[in-house]
């Protein structure tokens, strides 16, 4: 399994300077709210990502009033340690070394410490449009397959450069047929490697999301997941003409990879439209489990587990459940926040987890 042995977390977020040392497989993290819980999680995804999963510029990851930050954590897995320095200058090209050799490009790190998050706002997925969603099977697989993180950087690329082009044709009142034809060309080869790693990724997680649900929520509710796409009928270069006047019109691309979604649905009704809260958090679980599984299975080995507050407004059925798969039942490491100290002790008590608990 993959192990975080150590963190030291320099002018980043609310941190000074704090060194954190983890000897545990489960790692309980408790505090009042705006102690740093989150920004721990945060650098330690960070680490694994070599971005934060919570803001979307390194501005503000930053310390008020400092010129950048600093991470670097220290990881185990099986017989290989990883060494990773993050450092950032405002201003400057942001540098990311593994073992003390800088990366030329970022992506390269990605998928060599695989991890999976869960966080409040995740409930997006469950509530939110099908950007949440593809963002969810985009994160997931591109730990497991570089070739489709390529892949997607050159698609969205492309589509940036269409959609820019269809506004220009707009703006100027000027026909580009043979250019808009070359872009068309352009989207189809990566848009049909996503298409596919999405259909065969799929495929092995939909039965994992139904048995995940089932387990946490106690329940034998009918869960419905399907992936949807405009490719599942018919083929992009041919979409994209049919769709080109369309296209013109709206001044953006209509048809692509970029509108598939997961479909999900609860006794042949949408999800989000009659589930209840609880059912809700249910399922968001059992997507990031199944995620998961499927990464664990896909690298030969556990990926890192960070639970950011997932228990509040949770029941005690579902918290027990969601504890004791991923406490006991899971072989990797856990991280998990919470601003009761007491309540987290109890379920580890409750569950005879042998736990590290850190107090900010």
């Amino acid at each position: 399994m993959l192990f975080l042995k150590k963190i030291t977390l320099t002018h980043f977020k609310n941190y000074d300077i704090k060194q954190f040392d983890f000897d545990k497989k489960v790692v309980g993290i408790c505090g009042l709210n705006g102690k740093g819980k989150t920004n721990l999680l945060d650098a330690i995804y960070y680490c694994c990502f070599t971005k934060s999963y919570f803001s979307s510029s390194d501005a503000f990851n930053t310390q008020f009033n400092k010129e950048g930050f600093r991470l670097e954590a220290a990881f185990e897995n099986i017989a290989a340690k990883q060494h990773v320095i993050c450092i950032h200058r405002n201003g400057l090209k942001k540098e990311f070394y593994l073992n003390d050799v800088m990366y030329d490009k970022l992506s390269e790190h990605i998928g060599l410490l695989p991890t999976v998050i869960i966080a409040p706002d995740d409930i997006e997925i469950i509530t939110g449009s099908s950007e949440e969603r593809r963002k969810y099977l985009d994160a997931t697989i591109c730990q497991l397959d570089s070739e489709y993180l390529l892949n997607l950087i050159k698609y969205n690329k492309i589509l940036q450069h269409r959609n820019s082009h269809l506004k220009q044709e707009a703006a100027q009142g000027k026909i580009n047929e043979s250019l808009l034809e070359i872009l068309d060309q352009q989207l189809v080869e990566p848009a049909n490697f996503i298409y596919n790693k999405r259909i065969d990724f799929t495929k092995k997680l939909l039965p994992l999301i139904d048995h995940f649900y089932k387990q946490i929520a106690s329940s034998n509710e009918f869960i419905q997941v399907s992936f949807d796409s405009k490719l599942n009928n018919g083929k992009l270069d041919t979409l994209l003409i049919e769709n080109r006047q369309k296209d013109r019109a709206l001044q953006r691309t209509s048809c692509g990879i970029h509108k598939d979604d997961l479909i999900l649905q609860l006794n042949n009704q949408p999800f989000k439209s009659i589930a209840s809260q609880g059912q809700r958090k249910s399922l968001l679980f059992a997507l990031k489990l199944a995620e998961y599984e499927l990464i664990k299975e896909g690298k030969g080995f556990s990926p890192l587990l960070l639970l950011d507050d997932v228990f509040e407004k949770l029941d005690d059925i579902r918290m027990k459940n969601l504890l004791d798969w991923v406490c006991n039942n899971n072989d990797g490491q856990v991280f998990i926040t919470d601003t009761h100290k007491d309540r987290l002790i109890n379920e580890f008590d409750k569950l005879g987890i042998n736990g590290q608990i850190i107090e900010l």
